[in-house]
């Protein structure tokens, strides 16, 4: 899972961390009180229950900080209990204070937004329904978040703007400038005929009457916007009823407590902000052996 892209990302945002962290004149405080041939040991510790994520990341810091840092870490979306240990770090004490904070600041975010995943997957099991995650992520964290959320249970929606066709409400309303009251189906017709063939096509309704107007534009994916569990129910047998092949996924204010109720209505995915913009940091040691 933790593929080429992932690590690019990674790299990128370990070095703005550490230049961030060092600036100019490195990490006096260590330098000012340890002795440079310093060794030591550290075990990051799991302080409680969730999933982890991140762990090729801590290795890479390490890398970053001094190549002679030894590093064991377990893996990646597995379950962890208080006390757990997710990772080993040996050599220099320098070193490992100056890599502390950036490990732990990846770790501790991406486990956070995985263990959060892991708890709305689980509420939505046994449905039809897979939980997805949304463009709303931090800029220039996107791939690792979204990385994360897979690590928990979760999926992935789209990348970013450029993979996958999503006509929000806002376009919607600009075309509506020039199209006037032309019928929904005219706008998927129109993105189908400037996209390449296979590019997944998504539109987003807040009503039932322009489900019904857009099906006929044949969209892979109907976005179901703020709807109730009742008016979500209805969608689902419309399109069981005349469009049974188009995936219908639910949005808008899912929280742990709704997510399983929108579940049981039968539509396919329910996209959640939450995920990746509300997640908590997972608390995680850095504790000296």
């Amino acid at each position: 899972m933790f593929n080429a892209d992932c690590r690019a990302a990674a790299s990128r945002l370990i070095t703005l961390a550490l230049n961030e962290d060092l600036g100019d004149r490195g990490d006096i405080t260590s330098a000012a009180t340890i002795e440079p041939d310093a060794a030591g040991e550290v075990a990051v510790v799991s302080r409680e229950s969730g999933v982890v994520a991140g762990l090729p990341i801590a290795a890479m810091v390490c890398e970053a900080v001094d190549p002679s840092l030894a590093v064991e870490c377990g893996e990646d979306a597995a379950a962890v209990s208080p006390g757990d240990r997710v990772a080993s770090l040996r050599g220099n004490v320098r070193s490992l204070l100056t890599a502390e904070r950036t490990v732990l600041n990846f770790l501790t975010h991406l486990s956070g937004v995985a263990s959060l995943s892991r708890r709305f997957a689980d509420a939505v099991a046994g449905t039809r329904a897979v939980v997805l995650d949304t463009r709303k992520t931090l800029p220039g964290w996107r791939r690792l978040a979204k990385y994360a959320v897979a690590c928990g249970g979760g999926a992935n929606h789209r990348m970013g703007l450029h993979d996958m066709v999503l006509i929000k409400d806002n376009h919607i309303a600009a075309w509506r400038q020039r199209h006037g009251d032309a019928p929904l189906s005219d706008i998927l017709r129109g993105v189908r005929d400037a996209v390449p063939a296979g590019t997944p096509v998504m539109i987003e309704v807040d009503t039932l009457g322009q489900m019904r107007a857009a099906l006929p534009g044949g969209p892979d994916f109907v976005l179901l916007d703020n709807m109730t569990n009742e008016q979500l129910a209805e969608a689902v047998a419309v399109r069981d009823a005349e469009a049974a092949g188009v995936l219908l996924e639910a949005s808008g204010g899912v929280n742990l407590a709704t997510v399983a109720g929108i579940a049981a209505t039968g539509v396919d995915r329910i996209s959640v902000g939450a995920l990746t913009h509300s997640a908590p940091n997972f608390d995680l040691g850095f504790d000296w052996l």
